[in-house]
């Protein structure tokens, strides 16, 4: 149950008269929690607001709207008590007077919609991942189907996410995903390129590709996967500068996708592919559909189709029945991969997973912490190396924004929000626009980041270019 909240503060009708007036009046805040799937649906949504004559602020650091919606996350425990931290923070405003309405949507609200209701009285409503629509309605407003893969981009105006699809039908033993978003529908790809072009018209020029499971798209339409089809037409529509794809699953990984990877220039190479792990048994058991033998191929194969490439993963220690020796064989495969971008978390029991209904939750936490420790003191010293090496050489950077006295950007290899950046110092009188991109000589590295100076050409480039490669065989 939540805590208590105060009791709204003593000043008579004056003192209510300014704090509504603190209110900013037809204004709405939206406060986006968790992945960047979550982005798109709450862009959606303040298009769809600003069609009804609303104005829309996103995740403001002074929220004064007298409308407040939370868009929430609800895949592990720590996404979901931020979630429902932040429903509180919102509902405390409200009884305070400095909110007049307050909803809640996403996947945490899709989960968990009935004990929501019984437990946040404060929230006016609350709406699952799929039917914030109805918002509108109780709003007053109207819905406008004829703009509804419109949305207004929060992110910097030259990069933008793009979900090819919704939902997924892999059934891993620990991730609740299936469970809120339901079977894999994967969008048209005639839908899909439109809006590719309408981004491109606005200024876009990076097309960040998202989906729960990238590589599955197109079985439920087209009864096969056209996840190549569909990315190498995205990579031909003019002014498509960089293509990004996130979220690959190894379990038959369409191979087509990496020809059109090695021959597009402008598709990056850079790959998220989460694996979770590398033991047979803990395989088996989160029900990955996939062995040993054949995520050490899939690796050998994608670095040997895609020379250069970086792959960015997911592992997970601690699952139910993970021994100290798995645990030790994925150190080994961390040491063998050498990814150049990982994350690791410690598994955690979801309720109504395959992993709760079915397993034990026996290892113990600080186990669980001991070795997400070592796990990523590990990668942190590979991502070190990796960075190393950057130094001398010369790449091609799109500049995300400025910052103190640098500007801050991103290689081919770096996606927002997640990877290392790229600081250039500002000094001389160099302007280095927003969204432009700029050949930057590496001079410095550290754990996270690179230090670098613009130079006028590429003299250096590492590594080698796809014609250069092609030209080579």
């Amino acid at each position: 149950m939540p805590p208590c909240f105060p009791a709204p503060p003593c000043g008579g009708k004056e003192a209510d008269r300014k704090r509504r007036q603190r209110m900013r009046k037809n204004t709405i805040d939206i406060i986006t929690l968790g992945c960047s799937k979550n982005l798109v649906d709450s862009e959606r949504l303040i298009r769809q607001l600003e069609l009804n004559g609303y104005r829309v602020t996103h995740d403001s650091e002074d929220p004064r709207g007298e409308i407040a919606v939370v868009n929430t996350c609800g895949f592990i425990g720590d996404a979901k008590e931020e979630s429902i931290n932040m429903i509180l923070e919102m509902g405390a405003r409200k009884r305070e007077g400095k909110l007049r309405k307050l909803y809640v949507m996403g996947c945490l609200s899709e989960r968990y919609l009935a004990d929501l209701e019984g437990e946040l009285p404060e929230v006016d409503r609350f709406y699952g991942k799929f039917n914030w629509t109805s918002l509108l309605a109780d709003l007053g407003k109207q819905y406008h189907p004829e703009c509804a893969d419109e949305r207004r981009i929060t992110t910097p105006p030259h990069y933008a996410y793009l979900k090819i699809s919704e939902g997924c039908d892999r059934h891993c033993s620990y991730c609740a995903i299936p469970i809120i978003t339901g079977r894999h529908r994967s969008r048209p790809m005639q839908d899909i390129l439109a809006e590719v072009r309408a981004l491109v018209a606005r200024g876009v020029k990076e097309i960040q590709v998202i989906a729960q499971e990238l590589t599955y798209y197109g079985v439920d339409l087209y009864h096969e996967r056209r996840i190549a089809q569909l990315v190498e037409a995205i990579a031909e529509v003019p002014g498509v500068e960089w293509v990004r794809l996130h979220y690959a699953y190894p379990a038959d990984f369409p191979m087509e996708l990496l020809r059109v990877m090695r021959e597009h220039h402008n598709i990056c190479r850079y790959l998220d592919i989460a694996l979770q792990h590398i033991s047979d048994g803990v395989l088996a058991a989160m029900r990955r559909n996939v062995t040993s033998k054949q995520t050490y191929g899939l690796i050998e194969k994608i670095r040997a189709e895609v020379p250069g490439i970086h792959l960015r993963t997911t592992l997970m220690v601690g699952h139910p029945g993970e021994t100290e020796e798995d645990f030790q064989e994925l150190l080994r495969f961390v040491k063998w991969a050498r990814f150049e971008r990982m994350g690791a978390f410690a598994y955690s029991e979801e309720e109504g997973t395959y992993s709760a209904r079915h397993y034990r939750d026996d290892i113990p936490q600080e186990v669980k912490e001991a070795r997400l420790d070592k796990l990523m003191r590990l990668q942190q010293a590979i991502s070190a190396e990796v960075q190393e090496d950057k130094v001398g050489k010369t790449l091609r950077v799109i500049i995300d924004r400025q910052e103190g006295d640098y500007f801050v950007g991103r290689t081919e290899f770096d996606s927002p929000e997640v990877d290392p950046e790229v600081l250039i110092h500002a000094d001389g009188g160099l302007d280095l626009p927003v969204g432009s991109f700029q050949w930057v000589r590496i001079d410095s590295a550290d754990d996270f980041d690179l230090y670098g100076h613009r130079v006028a050409t590429p003299a250096e480039r590492v590594p080698p270019t796809r014609e250069e490669h092609k030209n080579d065989q």
